[in-house]
């Protein structure tokens, strides 16, 4: 198995690692994986071993991978520190993009050629070929680039939901979020865009700051600022050109989170779906007594528990796929 860590293309996420192999359709019987038997540090505890692929059944498919991402929930998962972890030994990697190759009998969803994802986490998509359940996959279209369809499934979903569910975002509105390089920001930013929606996204400080400022406007940011600009007046002259934000999304935690809250509407709501910071969310009583905002959690993986009904999700998806 040969690993090459490539560009994206429009779509812009985390890292995404194109799996290459030589297999014929009728060679596909055994794979090459990146497993861990223990928890730990991935870089300790992941092993590239070849595993041999149980025998097909009649509502399963056989599928090759061609590629996977690397997200922090992937080595949280590797690490036992996250919500939900798989039975060891486990292959790591919840999302990725996969090709059809063999269909069981009973398999009418599904054919061969197909692109598919996983529909949910710990399927371990860090691998070159699986068996895998049908139902556990939901098929996309052949014209989105390779690497944007192997990251489609957590990022972009998380960021697709939270702009929809939370408050009614209007052409015009303002969203504000930290975080904004991140996967999420990223999808986030592209999104709000498609939707008229404004943004203000905010980074840390860095060297490249303003390489950085750039690539995010070019995908479509209304305004690029650090974490300290949160704190500074010129944040007035920024709400001159544009309304409070109705919604904050917080990938941080901490003082960047309270930050957030200070410049959100009233009856504005933030919504936290990460912790980089691995600091609590502080909400000063005066933002809850005078301004009522609302603070709420996401976590992808149960919304798509909670709606896994198949054509609901795969609209979902293809929904995901337009506005990008």
């Amino acid at each position: 198995m040969k690993l090459s860590l490539l560009t994206r293309g429009r779509l812009v996420y985390r890292t995404a690692v194109l799996l290459k192999n030589s297999y014929s359709v009728s060679a596909v019987r055994d794979s090459a994986a990146l497993l861990h038997r223990n928890h730990g540090e991935p870089s300790q505890v992941l092993q590239l071993e070849d595993l041999v692929l149980p025998q097909m059944g009649p509502e399963s498919v056989l599928v090759k991978m061609l590629a996977a991402p690397i997200n922090p929930s992937d080595l949280n998962m590797i690490q036992g520190t996250y919500a939900i972890l798989p039975e060891l030994p486990a292959v790591g990697g919840n999302e990725g993009v996969a090709r059809v190759m063999e269909v069981g009998d009973k398999v009418k969803a599904l054919k061969v050629g197909d692109w598919v994802i996983p529909r949910d986490a710990g399927i371990g998509t860090w691998r070159t070929a699986a068996v895998l359940k049908a139902d556990d996959l939901v098929t996309l279209p052949k014209d989105i680039p390779v690497l944007s369809a192997a990251t489609l499934g957590v990022n972009p979903c998380t960021a697709f939901r939270m702009l929809s569910d939370f408050e009614e975002l209007k052409p015009g509105d303002t969203v504000i979020q930290n975080a904004a390089n991140s996967g999420v920001g990223q999808a986030v930013i592209q999104i709000a865009a498609a939707k008229g929606i404004q943004s203000i996204n905010v980074v840390r400080d860095r060297p490249d700051l303003q390489q950085l400022s750039e690539r995010l406007t070019a995908l479509g940011a209304t305004h690029v600022i650090t974490e300290e600009t949160l704190r500074r007046p010129e944040m007035k002259e920024l709400f001159k050109s544009c309304p409070r934000p109705k919604l904050a999304l917080n990938g941080v935690g901490g003082k960047s989170a309270t930050e957030l809250l200070r410049h959100l509407q009233s009856g504005g709501s933030m919504v936290t779906y990460g912790g980089m910071a691995k600091q609590p969310v502080t909400v000063p009583v005066s933002a809850l007594i005078f301004k009522d905002v609302k603070i709420r959690g996401f976590w992808v993986t149960q919304w798509k528990r909670d709606n896994k009904h198949g054509e609901c999700l795969q609209s979902y998806i293809h929904d995901i796929y337009k506005a990008l």
